[in-house]
């Protein structure tokens, strides 16, 4: 076990070093960057996802307007035009773009190898800052929709595996299938159409996790309003993963009764709950398993992305998009690198947690 240990943590490396470079690569092929950012801010022509940026951004645009010159030369950068070719060049070294491109790569991976990774090009604020910052957002809806879809998909999908072909296995199945084809954002915008003020009750509010004033409340107000303010995000995020967790923990069952060993079991004299959670169910929980560390990345870190934008909660998943809208890479890159880390981490243990349930899983017998 030790040796296949040793081999997937040895293969993460060179995963990781193949995600940043595809990764680097596409953006220098990317229309726009940081320069031209900066220099739309000056022209009056930024819009959209620059809008949001703060902090360094007006530094730069106070700069620049001090540097106009109206004999200034022509330039790569579109938009250029009518500033100081000294100020252009002051950008590019803010932002590393002096450098050819494999010297600012190699410099990264350097710098990654220490975890170093950087500061935000516009906010003035370690990436490692700004991760800390976001990450209690993505936690709760994470962790609290994990808990939540497995809470309810896993006794649910037994249940319709006992009970596979009757009446309330018919009428679960198709709600379960309508939920899984409405897509969450979807879903968040009919919520707060209902329930949120939007054209009926005014019941769970539209933003954020807690209210005003929230750390002068006694305790248990404070456990209250949190769960009020999350109800609908979680509703939202977990309406998918709940219709495919479900469907996956009914099939593996079925799978698993069908088998020899069950009809064993049974004329053995043993009970249908003996038989279920003894035998079937060790077995029919290693899909279940191996979907794990799947979900709970997609839900920890990329599947909040617009439920955070819906619901205005500022996590990483918005952190992430804003930061690609606004070409801030130090954010993109060190977001990327350690989201993979991560859920390469979480994968190993996945592996791991299979030899645990099931010891007859060999993984020293196996070629990675």
């Amino acid at each position: 076990m030790s040796a296949y240990i040793a081999r997937r943590i040895l293969l993460m490396f060179p995963t990781l070093l193949g995600i940043l470079f595809v990764s680097f690569v596409v953006v220098q092929f990317a229309p726009g960057g940081p320069v031209e950012r900066v220099i739309a801010q000056l022209s009056g022509a930024d819009t959209g996802g620059t809008s949001r940026i703060s902090g360094g951004g007006g530094d730069f645009a106070a700069r620049g307007q001090a540097n106009i010159s109206g004999d200034s030369v022509g330039s790569k950068y579109r938009g250029a035009q009518g500033l100081d070719p000294e100020f252009v060049k002051s950008l590019e070294k803010q932002f590393g773009f002096d450098k050819p491109a494999p010297e600012r790569f190699l410099l990264m991976l350097w710098n990654y190898a220490r975890f170093d990774f950087g500061k935000s090009y516009f906010r003035d604020v370690s990436v490692l800052q700004l991760i800390k910052e976001k990450l209690p957002v993505s936690m709760s809806l994470g962790i609290w929709m994990t808990l939540l879809t497995y809470l309810i998909s896993i006794p649910l999908g037994i249940r319709k595996a006992v009970q596979d072909g009757s009446r309330f296995d018919t009428w679960t199945s198709a709600v379960i299938i309508v939920g899984f084809a409405i897509p969450g954002f979807l879903f968040a915008i009919l919520l707060i159409i209902l329930f949120a003020g939007g054209s009926f009750f005014n019941i769970f509010p539209l933003r954020g996790l807690t209210s005003d004033g929230w750390s002068q409340f006694p305790w248990y107000w404070k456990i209250i309003d949190y769960f009020w303010h999350i109800t609908l995000p979680l509703i939202s995020m977990a309406l998918g993963a709940f219709a495919t967790m479900t469907l996956l923990t009914k099939n593996s069952f079925l799978d698993e009764i069908r088998k020899q060993y069950v009809m064993t079991a049974r004329a053995k004299g043993c009970t249908e709950h003996q038989v279920l959670y003894n035998h079937v169910f060790r077995n029919a929980m290693l899909i279940v398993i191996a979907g794990f560390p799947g979900a709970f990345i997609h839900a920890f870190f990329s599947g909040s992305l617009l439920i955070e934008t819906i619901f205005s909660l500022d996590g990483l998943g918005l952190l992430g998009f804003e930061s690609v809208l606004n070409r801030d890479y130090p954010v993109v890159f060190g977001t990327l690198f350690i989201f993979s880390l991560v859920g390469l981490v979480v994968n190993l243990i996945s592996d791991l947690a299979y030899m645990w349930i099931d010891p007859r899983i060999d993984f020293e017998a196996r070629e990675v």
